[in-house]
């Protein structure tokens, strides 16, 4: 089965997982965190990638980044994975694999969406019952983007920066949103997008990726959108 090609949309915010090779750890002391989040800045600084929002889970990874070119997204994780994978095997006397095949990506609407594909990431540790708060995880954004915590990997988004005129009305109101958790239906609709390589926005966004990408948006539309689809007019 042919691999489902790329959206490569620069500008547009993209949802990333990476996970272990069989869901195995990937993850093994504090070093090898550290190590992986200096690989994704320096990486970003080089193929143009901007993180809003990240968490290093045990076995995987999530990652909200707006590619600024053409490729720069696979650029980007590829240059980590590559020289993780070689730091790993080093380390720890490894060899082989350890991501499990290609990584997953799904284009965000930043308007409507993008906030909260932040939250589902910095809450992932609280939904694996790792921490009762994401303030209490140490290897996310959180610290950032709700506390004022110094992290060089990040930029923040421009919906994030709209959410105050300071840094520190934008902390406060992005905690504010942490108060409830998410939507049982929105994790639902943010997981199977990334797991499926789609989009998570409204369905006018999703019909306009569509027209441009000539690529299918949702679940449940096997093959390529049809003329009718690509010519509609908004």
């Amino acid at each position: 089965m042919p691999r489902k090609p790329r959206f490569h949309l620069p500008g547009v915010p993209q949802h990333v997982v990476q996970r272990g090779n069989n869901r195995q750890a990937c993850f093994f002391a504090e070093a090898d965190y550290l190590y992986y989040l200096d690989a994704l800045r320096t990486a970003a600084d080089k193929f143009g990638g901007r993180i809003h929002a990240y968490v290093l889970m045990t076995n995987h990874v999530h990652l909200l980044m707006t590619p600024d070119r053409d490729n720069a997204l696979s650029e980007v994780i590829q240059s980590v994975g590559r020289r993780y994978v070689r730091y790993v095997n080093t380390e720890y006397g490894r060899s082989g694999t350890l991501w499990e095949g290609r990584f997953k990506a799904s284009l965000v609407q930043s308007e409507a969406y993008l906030l909260t594909c932040y939250r589902y990431i910095e809450l992932n540790p609280v939904r694996a019952g790792m921490v009762d708060h994401p303030g209490e995880y140490r290897w996310s954004s959180y610290s950032a983007n709700a506390q004022g915590a110094v992290d060089e990997t990040l930029c923040p988004h421009d919906e994030y920066r709209r959410l105050g005129a300071t840094r520190a009305e934008r902390q406060a109101a992005y905690r504010a949103l942490f108060r409830h958790l998410l939507d049982p239906g929105l994790v639902t609709d943010i997981r199977d997008a990334v797991n499926h390589e789609l989009v998570v926005g409204t369905s006018r966004f999703k019909d306009e990726v569509e027209a441009m990408t000539n690529r299918r948006t949702r679940m449940g539309q096997p093959g390529r959108p049809s003329k009718k689809s690509n010519d509609r007019q908004h």
